[in-house]
Protein backbone atom coordinates (compact mmCIF):
# COMPACT_ATOMS: atom_id res chain seq x y z
CA UNK A 1 0.00 0.00 0.00
CA UNK A 2 2.44 2.67 1.10
CA UNK A 3 4.85 1.32 -1.94
CA UNK A 4 1.59 2.67 -4.14
CA UNK A 5 1.56 5.91 -2.65
CA UNK A 6 5.20 5.96 -3.08
CA UNK A 7 4.99 5.61 -6.67
CA UNK A 8 2.42 7.95 -7.19
CA UNK A 9 4.15 10.93 -6.41
CA UNK A 10 8.02 9.78 -7.73
CA UNK A 11 6.96 7.81 -11.08
CA UNK A 12 4.96 10.80 -13.35
CA UNK A 13 5.37 14.66 -14.06
CA UNK A 14 2.51 15.10 -12.27
CA UNK A 15 1.47 18.13 -9.29
CA UNK A 16 -1.26 16.62 -7.49
CA UNK A 17 -3.02 18.83 -4.54
CA UNK A 18 -1.62 16.25 -1.78
CA UNK A 19 2.09 17.66 -2.77
CA UNK A 20 0.17 21.50 -2.65
CA UNK A 21 1.11 23.35 0.74
CA UNK A 22 -1.92 25.38 1.60
CA UNK A 23 -2.81 25.12 5.25
CA UNK A 24 -2.19 28.04 7.18
CA UNK A 25 -0.71 26.49 10.42
CA UNK A 26 2.07 24.51 7.88
CA UNK A 27 3.10 27.74 5.67
CA UNK A 28 3.10 29.92 9.35
CA UNK A 29 5.10 27.43 10.99
CA UNK A 30 7.34 27.27 7.42
CA UNK A 31 8.30 30.99 7.45
CA UNK A 32 8.29 31.04 11.27
CA UNK A 33 10.64 27.85 11.65
CA UNK A 34 12.22 27.25 8.71
CA UNK A 35 15.70 27.53 6.97
CA UNK A 36 15.80 29.61 3.74
CA UNK A 37 18.79 30.09 0.76
CA UNK A 38 18.97 32.08 -2.00
CA UNK A 39 19.22 30.49 -5.79
CA UNK A 40 19.10 33.36 -7.96
CA UNK A 41 15.86 34.21 -8.92
CA UNK A 42 14.76 32.22 -5.56
CA UNK A 43 14.49 32.59 -1.99
CA UNK A 44 13.81 29.16 -1.15
CA UNK A 45 12.53 28.58 2.54
CA UNK A 46 11.99 24.67 3.94
CA UNK A 47 11.51 23.08 6.95
CA UNK A 48 11.54 19.28 7.63
CA UNK A 49 8.24 17.77 9.17
CA UNK A 50 6.71 14.47 9.74
CA UNK A 51 5.61 13.32 6.23
CA UNK A 52 1.61 13.00 5.52
CA UNK A 53 1.02 12.08 2.06
CA UNK A 54 3.35 13.28 -0.19
CA UNK A 55 7.48 13.97 0.98
CA UNK A 56 7.87 17.33 -0.48
CA UNK A 57 5.28 20.00 -0.28
CA UNK A 58 5.69 23.47 -1.84
CA UNK A 59 3.92 26.34 -2.00
CA UNK A 60 5.06 28.95 -4.90
CA UNK A 61 4.53 33.03 -4.44
CA UNK A 62 5.26 35.62 -6.42
CA UNK A 63 5.14 39.09 -4.72
CA UNK A 64 2.57 41.64 -5.13
CA UNK A 65 5.31 44.03 -3.91
CA UNK A 66 7.55 43.37 -6.91
CA UNK A 67 4.72 42.67 -9.74
CA UNK A 68 1.50 44.78 -9.24
CA UNK A 69 -0.14 43.15 -12.36
CA UNK A 70 -2.01 40.06 -11.34
CA UNK A 71 -1.49 38.20 -14.63
CA UNK A 72 2.30 38.88 -13.99
CA UNK A 73 1.94 36.90 -10.86
CA UNK A 74 -0.21 34.27 -12.16
CA UNK A 75 2.64 33.68 -15.31
CA UNK A 76 5.42 33.85 -12.64
CA UNK A 77 3.57 30.94 -10.68
CA UNK A 78 3.04 29.00 -13.43
CA UNK A 79 6.17 29.26 -14.62
CA UNK A 80 7.56 27.69 -11.31
CA UNK A 81 5.14 25.28 -11.09
CA UNK A 82 5.65 24.13 -14.31
CA UNK A 83 9.91 23.91 -13.65
CA UNK A 84 9.32 22.20 -10.22
CA UNK A 85 6.85 19.57 -12.02
CA UNK A 86 9.60 18.62 -14.27
CA UNK A 87 12.67 18.46 -11.95
CA UNK A 88 11.37 17.25 -8.66
CA UNK A 89 11.94 13.51 -9.29
CA UNK A 90 15.42 13.54 -7.66
CA UNK A 91 14.23 15.35 -4.64
CA UNK A 92 10.70 13.18 -3.88
CA UNK A 93 13.15 10.10 -4.43
CA UNK A 94 15.51 11.14 -2.28
CA UNK A 95 12.95 12.32 0.55
CA UNK A 96 11.10 8.76 0.05
CA UNK A 97 14.13 6.65 0.14
CA UNK A 98 14.95 8.46 3.60
CA UNK A 99 10.92 8.38 4.85
CA UNK A 100 11.77 12.26 5.10
CA UNK A 101 8.70 15.00 4.74
CA UNK A 102 9.46 18.41 3.67
CA UNK A 103 7.91 21.65 3.28
CA UNK A 104 9.12 23.94 0.95
CA UNK A 105 8.50 27.80 -0.34
CA UNK A 106 9.57 29.32 -3.82
CA UNK A 107 9.98 32.92 -3.62
CA UNK A 108 10.51 34.60 -6.72
CA UNK A 109 12.40 37.67 -5.62
CA UNK A 110 13.45 39.04 -9.53
CA UNK A 111 12.27 42.34 -11.60
CA UNK A 112 11.08 40.55 -14.60
CA UNK A 113 9.94 37.69 -15.97
CA UNK A 114 12.44 35.41 -17.90
CA UNK A 115 11.39 32.80 -19.92
CA UNK A 116 11.11 29.09 -19.20
CA UNK A 117 14.72 27.60 -19.89
CA UNK A 118 15.84 30.19 -17.15
CA UNK A 119 13.41 28.69 -14.32
CA UNK A 120 14.15 25.50 -15.70
CA UNK A 121 17.95 25.52 -15.39
CA UNK A 122 17.60 27.87 -12.18
CA UNK A 123 15.05 25.19 -11.06
CA UNK A 124 17.42 22.32 -11.35
CA UNK A 125 20.14 23.91 -9.52
CA UNK A 126 17.58 24.70 -6.20
CA UNK A 127 16.38 21.41 -6.21
CA UNK A 128 19.90 20.08 -6.47
CA UNK A 129 20.54 21.91 -3.23
CA UNK A 130 17.95 20.93 -1.55
CA UNK A 131 18.94 16.94 -2.66
CA UNK A 132 22.62 18.12 -0.89
CA UNK A 133 20.20 19.59 2.16
CA UNK A 134 18.40 16.22 2.96
CA UNK A 135 21.40 14.14 2.24
CA UNK A 136 23.54 16.49 5.43
CA UNK A 137 20.29 15.95 7.04
CA UNK A 138 20.42 12.17 7.39
CA UNK A 139 23.96 12.22 7.74
CA UNK A 140 23.88 13.92 11.53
Amino acid sequence: MENDINNKFADRNTFRKAEHLCLKRDLDTLFAEGKSFVCFPFRITYRFCERDGAPAKIVVIAQKKRFKRAYQRVELRRLMRESYRVNKHSLVSELINKNMGMHIAFVYVDQKIEPFAFFDKKMKLAINKLNAIVAEKESL
